[in-house]
């Protein structure tokens, strides 16, 4: 097994982009999570269930698919609330 792939596949960390109004979870502009198939970092339930197919196959070697921006080696996803719109950028850690 490679040093940089754990049991559980690649780290994949999320940085919040932008927040149009309130995010109810409490994250702002520049925060970096740690987010897995095992790990929700502190997201509501709806974004991260929307994010989940997309952290799968970031952390199991695979390249993003489904609704999103992509982005170099990532995604841009939107959370569902049109008003406190938040976007995080969820890419492979090294």
């Amino acid at each position: 097994m490679a040093a940089d792939k754990p049991k559980h596949g690649y780290k994949v960390i999320g940085t919040i982009k932008s927040v149009k109004g309130h995010c109810n979870a409490g994250h702002k502009v520049g925060d970096k999570v740690e987010i897995s198939t095992r790990k929700t970092a502190g997201l509501c339930g709806w974004f991260y269930y929307d994010m989940f197919p997309n952290i799968v196959m970031l952390q199991t070697g695979g390249d993003p698919w489904g609704d999103g921006v992509r982005v170099e080696k990532g995604i841009l996803m939107r959370c569902a609330d049109i008003d406190n719109e938040v976007t995080i950028e969820l890419k492979r850690g090294k």
